[in-house]
């Protein structure tokens, strides 16, 4: 039930206001002044106030409705509050809202935009209280999730991010390949090392490999291992990555880079669980957990003869697909948090961050953060720090509207500031922050 609490010790404008709202549904509960409003809010559950600015009688200044403001504020922040004020106190209504109320209604009221604005705001609250559920939900879940298994420290904020990070944890007990795509920089290692924190293996080594780094002339070597004396340089036995990562994960970092010949290697021994070092004719034996990661289009390459189908098959028993920054932008404020360390970030810097697309990923912004902690010089980091370059914006005129478009708005709503700011996707605060600035009338 949609339930408003009227504060006024004029009878007749509660019930004025009463009569009213119930005619659309929505309950009214009624206070004579301050204390008896609080008490009825610690009784009842209310998703708006619509409070006076005066209770005593032949006062104007506002001060008690300042007061009882400012103690709904403390008690609940979340809580939307209409100030209902007379012309004297017009200038205490409106520094009020500044400083959070939702809005202001002059007497004598007009009914339809009281109720629009009532209407609006109760759908607001409603709104946020959606939100706060699915955020208690949300830390719940995580929770488990962190209580359950070894995240290996991962920061995440989004459940795109989650859903991936629960995906490795479910596969890890699995004894089977392992392939995890995604683009550049976004953190395919760490999932990896998850699945291995994560698997029956975990005791074991995890050995990675980066199959883009490698020489092709190198690779056998470094798979496998060599006997003295093998090739040129090799003044020592070494052992492979294969007997490195014996009882533990073998990580294959960019499979995509791997030649033909290094790929039919690399299946033979993926059948076989047997290898020989360069140069030895004695077989060895190793048992691994394969895990691969891409960012090329596997299917593709092998539709292009460069990537072989029956290797595809044998890495890709499960894969984990991991989305890129831009497609999870509550990661970017809390991974730009984690890299700051002691820095802080101002809120054009948040703003610039959300804004770039993040090519690079997280290997992006975490060097964006590295340099701009060089370039600020503080413990403040702003976007000029950031250096990144500005966003393409089909319509940067609604980005930060000018007069034109705010009297548009305001004339469309009746001067009704609450819906004019959300048309214009700006706070309340920030629209009559703008409203101030180019002297307004609203």
């Amino acid at each position: 039930m949609r339930t408003v609490l009227v504060i006024d010790d004029v009878p007749a404008v509660a019930t004025a206001l009463t009569v009213m709202l119930s005619l659309h549904d929505i309950h009214t509960l009624t206070a004579s002044g301050p204390e008896e409003g609080l008490a009825m809010l610690e009784k009842h559950h209310v998703g708006l106030v619509i409070s006076d600015m005066n209770f005593e009688a032949d006062t104007t200044s506002g001060e008690e409705g300042t007061a009882l403001f400012r103690r709904i504020r403390d008690l609940y922040p979340d809580l939307p509050v209409i100030l209902l004020t007379g012309w004297a106190s017009l200038e205490s209504a409106v520094q009020l809202v500044k400083a959070g109320a939702a809005d202001y209604i002059a007497k004598p009221w007009d009914d339809a935009k009281l109720l629009a604005t009532v209407e609006n705001l109760l759908e607001l609250a409603e709104s946020s209280r959606s939100q706060a559920r699915i955020q208690r939900e949300r830390q719940r879940r995580r929770g488990a999730l962190t209580s359950r298994y070894d995240l290996r420290g991962i920061v995440f904020a989004s459940d795109a991010m989650e859903r991936t990070i629960e995906m490795a944890c479910r596969v890890a007990k699995a004894d089977v390949p392992v392939l995890i795509t995604g683009p550049n920089g976004a953190g395919k290692e760490r999932i990896a090392e998850i699945v291995h924190a994560n698997s029956a293996v975990s005791a074991g080594p995890f050995v990675a490999l980066n199959c883009g780094a490698v020489p092709a002339d190198l690779l056998e070597a470094e798979l496998f291992g060599a006997e003295a004396g093998a090739y040129t340089g090799a003044n020592r036995a070494r052992a492979g990555r294969f007997e490195l990562a014996d009882g533990g994960t073998l990580f294959f970092d960019e499979i995509g880079n791997l030649s033909l010949n290094g790929q039919m290697k690399l299946l033979r021994v993926l059948e076989t669980g047997q290898y020989q070092r360069l140069g030895s004719s004695h077989s060895l034996r190793s048992r691994v957990r394969v895990i691969s990661a891409t960012n090329s289009d596997l299917p593709l390459m092998i539709r292009d003869g460069r990537f072989r189908q029956d290797l595809f098959y044998r890495l890709n028993v499960i894969e984990i697909p991991l989305p890129p920054l831009v497609d999870r932008p509550e990661d970017i404020p809390a991974l730009a948090e984690h890299f700051l360390g002691e820095a802080r970030l101002a809120d054009d810097a948040v703003a610039a961050l959300l804004a770039h697309d993040w090519p690079g990923n997280v290997r992006e912004l975490r060097n964006s953060i590295e340099r701009a902690r060089l370039m600020a010089g503080g413990a403040l980091i702003r976007a000029a720090d950031l250096n990144l370059p500005p966003p393409a914006r089909a319509a940067a005129d609604m980005d930060d509207p000018g007069r034109d478009a705010i009297e548009k708005a305001l004339d469309r709503y009746g001067r009704n500031v609450t819906r004019a700011a959300q048309s214009l996707g700006l706070s309340r605060q920030a629209l009559y922050r703008r409203i101030e600035r180019l002297g307004l009338d609203v």
